[in-house]
């Protein structure tokens, strides 16, 4: 039964990784239309996509870290 449980946290820890994909797919959408309507800053568009990308990856490793401290800590 614990195992059980143990891998559904962890699934669900791991969730956190479709919202950061859905986020960096809407961003880069919306960057690569930023520089097709405005293509003299796009070197400005490219810097704060890359940045907020970075920052969405980051919740994505966090989720990853939280379910293997789950699978290997929780027992």
């Amino acid at each position: 039964m614990t195992g059980s449980i143990i891998a559904i946290g962890a699934g669900i820890a791991l969730l956190c990784g479709i919202g950061a994909g859905i986020g960096i797919g809407i961003a880069t959408g919306k960057a690569v239309e930023a520089q097709a309507r405005q293509p003299e800053i796009a070197g400005k568009i490219q810097t704060t996509l890359i940045l907020g990308a970075a920052l969405s990856e980051a919740t994505a490793i966090y989720g990853l870290i939280g379910a293997i401290l789950i699978i290997f800590m929780v027992k």
